[in-house]
């Protein structure tokens, strides 16, 4: 060992162990100091990675919530539109319906008026018909 200056000191073999010893005892304490730090910095790391896992998993329920949300809307207007689409044509077809019984109607009338006969026959025959099937039933 040496002074500061370059002198050389005179040191005894026990100090020297006591150095050797105080220098490994500040070598643990540094060591271990380090270690606690690296373990507070990974820990909060950590929290960091569950806070930003969690953020990712929230925002990833809430745009499956609005999906189903837009989805369900969707099929609503689609039903809705079908079924609006549905009460038209059934409305058209029961209108068209009852245009052709009323024109059905009127050519049976014009046909009765120009042979009577014909009319009364035909009602008849249409009665005896109908008491058939009435009677084959009971």
């Amino acid at each position: 060992m040496t002074y500061p200056d370059g002198r050389p000191s005179v040191a005894s073999p026990s100090g020297t162990a006591a150095n050797a010893a105080s220098q490994s005892v500040n070598a643990n304490k540094t060591t271990e100091s380090n270690s606690q730090m690296d373990l507070d910095s990974l820990r909060g790391q950590v929290t960091d990675l569950q806070n930003a896992i969690a953020k990712l998993i929230s925002d990833a329920g809430n745009m499956a919530v609005k999906s189903a949300k837009e989805a369900t809307s969707d099929v609503t207007s689609q039903v809705g539109a079908a079924a609006s689409n549905i009460a038209d044509k059934s409305s058209e077809m029961a209108q068209a319906a009852s245009e052709q019984a009323k024109t059905f109607a009127s050519e049976l009338e014009k046909v009765a008026r120009a042979n009577p006969l014909g009319a009364l026959a035909g009602a008849l025959l249409v009665g005896v018909v109908i008491g058939l099937i009435g009677r084959s039933r009971s």
